[in-house]
This record gives C-alpha cells, structure tokens and sequence, in this order.
C-alpha cells in the first residue's frame, strides 16, 4: 500500500523508473495517458513498428510535443524526455532501462521481445496477455533464473482476479471459483469480423467512430479473448481449467456466491478450485440485472462455523447457506491501472501475477467445417475460436494452441472440433513453435512428437 510513497521517494532523488513500451495501440496509450501524470517514472521510449502511430497516440494522451523529441535513447536518458523509434530490440538494449511493458497483442512478437528483455535483464509486464497463455510458464521461469520479474498487467482482468485470489488464500479463504464477466451466448462462438458488431452491441458508426478493429474485438466476442484470460489465471494460481471447457452461465455479479460453487452444494460448478465466466446476457438474450460485464470475482468458503456466520453478519455477499461467499469489482480500466505491475516489478521485486506452472492451455475450435489447403487466420477471426481444457488435456489430444493458429491445414477438421498439430503444416523451425513445444517439455508430464 505504499507504492506512490516510494515512487515519490525516485522522484526526489532523481532516479525514476524507466520504462519501454513496445506498442502503442489503446493499451499502451492509456498507460502513457496516466504515465505522464506519475511521479518517480520516465517513458524512457516507445517502439512500434509505425512511428507515426506512435507520436499520435503521445497527443492524445496529452503530452507535450517537446517531450517526446528525444533524439536517441542517450539524449533521453540525460533530458528526461522519450525518444520514439520503430526498433524494439534498440530500445529493450537501450542504457538505464529498468521496465519492458509488451504489449503489441500479438504472441510472436510478446515472447520475442519478453526473451530480449530478459537477457538484458530487464523486467517484462506482459500486457500480451496471447503470448502469456501460449508459453508464459516457460517466459517466468527465464525470467527467474536471470534474476527479473517477468508479470502479468495489473488492469488487465487477469491480473486483477489474481489479486482477488491471492486476497482470499492470505485471508485463509479456500477459493472454489474465480473469473470475469463477458458478453456472451453460445450462438457468438460462430461470430466473425463481418457479425461482431451485432453481437456486441454497436452499430457500424459507433465502431468506425471508435477506430476499433473488428478482428480484435471479435475475440471478445466469439468466447477467445475469456478462454485466452483464464488460461492466463490457471497458470498463475493454479486453479484448474473447466473439463469441458468455459459455460459462460448468466450470473448477477451480486450473486456469484449462489451460483459459482459446485453442482453438490446447488451451484454450477464441476469442482471446486477452478475458473468460469458469467455472461450478462441471458440465453433468450435479455440481459442480466447488476451483471459484471466488465469486472472480476472471487468465490471462497467459509472454513469454520464461525467464520460462516461472519460471513452472515457482515453482508459478505453469502449464498443461501452462508457456507460461501463471493467479492467482486464491478470493473477494470486495463492500461490506466498499468503502473501499478510497472511500480510493483522496480520497486518491489514482484508481479502483480505471473505464471507458477502449465494448468490450462486455449485451443483452436473449428467455427466451420475446415477445408485442406485453408491457412487458419488466427484469433478473432473467420475460422477458429479459443477454448479452455486442461493443460494434460491439451497434450494427450495433441491439439493446436490459439497462438499457433496460422498455419495451413493438411486435413480438414468439422466444425467444433479442436484443431490438432497432425492436421497443419509446422514450421519446425519457427522460433514460436520451437519456444512452445520446449514449454510442454519441460512442464508437460510428457513430450509430444
């Protein structure tokens, strides 16, 4: 809880956390919003591949011209200024970087940079929550040996249900759930780039107003973007994936003890210690009263009588038995929260979440039937969705992880069926695939072909 205070503390003495931020899209632009406002650090720079994207995401979030018109990394270490380049690998070597904050939303460019940064002893905030899901275990572990932190972004719903969860283990709660809200219904699954903004909710202009990408946004949509997250969640708290996947259950958010608790005790859970979404939207498509769209929640259970009762007398949003509990927040507000991992990594030496083992994978699921001689067009797109199984569930069924979800296929596969590495074309000598198949060996409990 003293964060601000130690960021005042660098502030006084000169000696501000300096940070790179690959990728200047609305994540990284809300965090340079709050990041120009915040004592004790400096944007020492920013790469992204269209430098004039870059300067303009600078004026909208209101900074001065003069102040990112640093000429080189060195003239920004001496002004105090940024200097903007298109070279991310130039500014992860740059001198007096402490931070990488990734977030270019794109796996194969996250755990290239994340690999840089740590051999250059820099610590890494993945934003790219993608490139977390597909190797994180695998990036933490580097990180460990070389001495960083390597951690989840703090304003990004995984990082937060993260925060909750650890609330409730410190406070001797067991957790029996733990997730986020989303808009969803099962027919979304089938939703592509062309019908995302019908099922979200916007008309043509809003989005066109909005500059969103349909593609990205689509992710959210059709299920990827919640199975992407809470993969995310699983490794970093070992909580355990769905069997069968997320259920996506209408929950209001004031209720999630009565319905997030397992199936034995009335509820909607295979077991306990695992992680679901709830939808605000009710199967016949009403909405959900006090949903929790954009927030996180956390589910535990009381350990003793007494401690049910507690939970009773002081209005801790309980089931009907009392036996269970639920707290959640209504909200997040993703790269404004930022410098939160940001102050956590420099100053404290810890993440706002990071990943502890491989518990869960997301996986591409045919949204069509798929033809030989297609190439997969990724997440959000018109061919596959992401689906949560658990990680041995992943490596027995030999299935193809989302991130990897570019390649041709060699054999067609029938819609909702997860697709496999037998029916694609690899590149064996990618160095994302290379990087992901070492990951299942060392964390799977056996190797793949």
């Amino acid at each position: 809880m003293n964060l601000h205070r130690k960021l005042l503390r660098r502030a006084e003495e000169k000696r501000p956390i300096r940070i790179g931020l690959i990728g200047a899209g609305k994540f990284g632009t809300m965090f340079l919003a709050q990041a120009r406002l915040t004592p004790g650090i400096q944007i020492l720079g920013v790469a992204d591949l269209n430098v004039v994207r870059a300067r303009e995401a600078f004026q909208r979030a209101g900074w001065p011209v003069e102040q990112v018109a640093a000429p080189s990394f060195a003239a920004a270490l001496k002004s105090g200024a940024t200097h903007i380049t298109e070279d991310a690998l130039a500014l992860i070597k740059a001198g007096g970087l402490d931070v990488v904050v990734e977030a270019t939303g794109i796996p194969q460019a996250g755990i290239k940079h994340a690999l840089a940064a740590i051999a250059n002893r820099r610590h890494v905030v993945m934003v790219c929550v993608e490139a977390d899901a597909l190797a994180g275990p695998l990036l933490a572990k580097r990180a460990e040996e070389a001495g960083v932190v390597y951690s989840l972004a703090y304003g990004d719903q995984p990082a937060l249900i993260c925060e909750l969860v650890d609330w409730a283990r410190t406070c001797g709660f067991p957790v029996v759930c733990a997730g986020k809200g989303t808009r969803y219904h099962p027919t979304f699954h089938e939703s592509t780039p062309e019908t995302v903004w019908k099922y979200f909710g916007w008309s043509e202009e809003t989005a066109k107003k909005a500059g969103a990408n349909p593609k990205m946004f689509n992710s959210f949509i059709d299920g990827t973007k919640s199975g992407i997250e809470m993969t995310a969640v699983c490794n970093a708290t070992g909580l355990m994936a769905p069997p069968d996947g997320l259920q996506f259950p209408p929950v209001p958010a004031a209720e999630v003890a009565k319905f997030l608790k397992p199936k034995a005790d009335g509820g909607t859970l295979p077991y306990k210690g695992t992680v679901e979404v709830i939808s605000s939207l009710n199967r016949d498509m009403t909405p959900v009263p006090h949903h929790l769209q954009v927030g996180v929640y956390v589910t535990y259970e009381a350990p003793s009588e007494y401690t049910q009762r507690c939970f009773n007398e002081y209005w801790l949003l309980p089931d009907e038995t009392g036996k269970y509990a639920g707290l959640y927040r209504p909200l997040h507000l993703i790269g404004l929260e930022l410098g939160v991992s940001v102050a956590s990594a420099a100053l404290r030496g810890e993440p706002t979440g990071c990943p502890i083992g491989w518990q869960a994978d997301v996986v591409a699921t045919a949204k069509r039937d798929l033809r030989p001689g297609e190439v997969l067009d990724g997440e959000g797109g018109y061919m596959v969705w992401g689906k949560i199984v658990p990680a041995a569930v992943s490596l027995a069924k030999n299935v193809l992880p989302l991130g990897l979800a570019h390649m041709k296929l060699v054999r067609p596969v029938p819609k909702g069926e997860v697709v496999t590495w037998a029916d694609v074309e690899v590149d064996r000598r990618d160095p994302t695939v290379t990087f992901r198949r070492e990951m299942e060996k060392v964390f799977g409990p056996t190797a793949t072909p």
